[in-house]
């Protein structure tokens, strides 16, 4: 199988490493060049313009829900010609009352063709393939919800 890396970089810019008194800040590159500045999410003292690892996860999960889609819509002879989504991430508690990211909604949005219809029973039933294939959600146990628009 395959093994996917990225490479993290966070420095320290205040004089000391204080509880609370740290920016949280990084960079995060994937593959040749590509980078993402990231940080905590807002709610926890995060600059609102960076990525956080939540949204990270969410995209992860989106991204890797569509391809499976496609690729599935493609052996169907469907004919996809966009494909849009909104995905949110909700934090909470756990049971132990420890944070974590509890559930992931997916909002797909697809069109296809002129003149190419399916009706929504089937485009649901090729989202569920598609959530069951996805290797993303595959790593999760629990909490994705596909809400299809």
């Amino acid at each position: 199988m395959s093994d996917l890396s990225i490479e993290l970089h966070w420095q320290r810019t205040e004089p000391a490493l204080e509880a609370g008194q740290y920016s949280n800040a990084h960079t995060v590159h994937y593959n040749a060049g590509h980078e993402v500045m990231a940080d905590a999410a807002p709610d926890w003292g995060g600059d609102p313009g960076n990525t956080n690892p939540e949204q990270a996860l969410a995209s992860a999960l989106s991204s890797c829900h569509m391809m499976t889609f496609l690729a599935l819509s493609a052996k169907a002879g469907w004919p996809v010609a966009s494909y849009h989504d909104r995905a949110v991430a909700h934090l909470g508690k756990t049971e132990g009352g420890r944070m974590a990211v509890t559930r992931i909604d997916l909002h797909p949005v697809v069109r296809f063709d002129t003149g190419f219809e399916i009706d929504n029973a089937e485009l649901e039933r090729m989202q569920h393939r598609a959530h069951r294939y996805c290797f993303i959600a595959n790593t999760l146990a629990d909490g994705v919800e596909i809400n299809i628009l």
